[in-house]
């Protein structure tokens, strides 16, 4: 299957409104000829999610059922523990919980797996993380489900951009390493000078 894969990863809902829905309402031209993979955040909502999903006639199949074939295009991921398999998959991601005023979540995972991100402006809760992602330019902000998908269309038919953003993907997650190491090391000298 030689389709783009559109990765909606980590998407939550808050106050009766889903970002699935915003998305999937937006979802308009080119991206249709895409596999489109969802993958709620909490477990509780993949039989809803799945119901929406159907609900836009695109054929819809989840994770739990198998595999996508060429005919699918809504891929539902009720499965747990396996997001870094999906992000490997993606040629992009959105981090959900940032289109609804929930705080995002952390993109360093998707950028280990070479995954550009897109966000929504609601990133309080990862600030930092996506300030310094956009900046290096493996993630960008957008501030609604339409321009999400004009975005992903801009990444997806122009292969050079797709493919520089996903090497900015890779050197921004590199460059997050080793945070364990270093904190250990730091704290060694603090205690060294301690007892010294």
């Amino acid at each position: 299957d030689a389709r783009p894969v559109v990765l909606l990863a980590s998407t939550r809902e808050a106050q009766g409104e889903s970002e699935e829905a915003l998305l999937l309402n937006a979802l308009d031209g080119p991206l249709r000829n895409a596999l489109i993979v969802i993958v709620p955040r909490h477990p509780q909502r993949f039989d809803a999610v799945h119901t929406l999903a159907r609900q836009t006639g695109l054929a819809t199949k989840r994770r739990s059922q198998g595999a996508p074939d060429p005919t699918t295009q809504l891929w539902i991921g009720d499965s747990m523990g396996e997001l870094p398999a999906y992000y490997a998959m993606a040629d992009l991601a959105y981090i959900g919980g940032s289109l609804l005023p929930l705080g995002g979540q952390n993109l360093i995972e998707a950028c280990a797996c070479d995954c550009p991100v897109l966000v929504g402006p609601h990133t309080f809760n990862f600030a930092q993380a996506t300030d310094d992602a956009i900046a290096a330019g493996a993630a960008v902000r957008v501030n609604d489900a339409a321009m999400f998908w004009e975005c992903a269309a801009r990444w997806l038919m122009n292969p050079s951009a797709l493919a520089q953003a996903r090497e900015a993907a890779r050197a921004f997650s590199s460059a997050h390493r080793g945070a364990t190491e270093r904190t250990l090391a730091a704290l060694g000298d603090l205690r060294a000078r301690l007892t010294s």
